[in-house]
C-alpha cells in the first residue's frame, strides 16, 4: 500500500523537499514521481492534518 499526493504546484513548492519532510514526520520511505509524492504505507488520514498545519490548502490536494 502506498499513499499518493497530487495537486501541489511544483512551481510553488519543491516537491523533493516536501517529500523529505513528510517522510521524516511519518517515519516512512517514499519518492517524487511524475509531479506527485508517493509515500510507503497508508497515511491518508495523517497527511491532510500535516499539510494543513504546514499551511497548504488541502481542498486542492488529492490524496489516494
Amino acid at each position: 500500500m502506498s499513499t499518493i499526493i497530487e495537486g501541489i504546484n511544483e512551481k510553488d513548492v519543491d516537491l523533493n523537499v516536501l517529500a523529505k519532510e513528510l517522510k521524516t514526520k511519518l517515519a516512512c520511505g517514499g519518492t517524487v514521481k511524475d509531479k506527485r509524492i508517493e509515500l510507503q504505507g497508508d497515511h491518508r488520514e495523517k497527511i491532510l492534518e500535516i499539510l494543513a498545519k504546514m499551511g497548504y490548502e488541502v481542498e486542492n490536494i488529492d490524496i489516494r
